[in-house]
């Protein structure tokens, strides 16, 4: 009996993973959307304040670097914050 109550719990489990695994996905997706909407805004930007050909590609470097290193600390972040969440679990 013991093996059923096992393998219940163990299906229990993995609902709340697959659960967790869609809801993780499903926030990568509008996450995907919601950044090609700002790019697209962004270099609509770029290109009203930088009009001439070619003009906006240094900005446009210096622009990619800014979001990389925030990008780099946000997750470094939340990387940190999801790891003591874990410890505190425990």
């Amino acid at each position: 009996m013991s093996t059923k109550k096992q393998t219940s719990e163990e299906k229990k489990s993995l609902k709340i993973e697959i659960l967790e695994q869609v809801a993780s996905l499903a926030t990568s997706g509008f996450g995907l959307v919601a950044a090609l909407a700002w790019n697209e805004a962004i270099k609509a930007l770029f290109a009203e304040f930088f009009p001439q050909p070619g003009g906006n590609i240094f900005a446009l470097f210096i622009y990619a670097l800014l979001i990389t290193i925030l990008v780099v600390i946000i997750t470094v972040q939340l990387g940190r914050a999801v790891n003591l969440a874990k410890k505190q679990l425990k």
